[in-house]
């Protein structure tokens, strides 16, 4: 069961939850409202996790952003 990430129209939250398919309804966690909106989101990993190791300071080298944080991983 995939997790997606969504923002009310009405009252502005931001929710996770947890969805049987693309088509179930959701309504907000915060007001209740079914005007809500499906956010773009990526999967988020620790680089210790992946590598065994942090990710060092400056580029990480992992795109094509250059300065240190510029993709938020540092």
């Amino acid at each position: 069961m995939p997790m997606y990430e969504f923002r009310c129209e009405d009252c502005g939250a931001l929710f996770e939850q947890l969805v049987n398919n693309a088509e179930s309804p959701v309504s907000c966690v915060k007001c209740q409202s079914s005007r809500i909106k499906k956010q773009f989101s990526v999967f988020a990993t620790r680089a210790s996790d992946v590598s065994g190791g942090d990710i060092p300071s400056g580029a990480c080298n992992t795109c094509d952003m250059s300065g240190s944080g510029m993709c938020g991983a540092n």
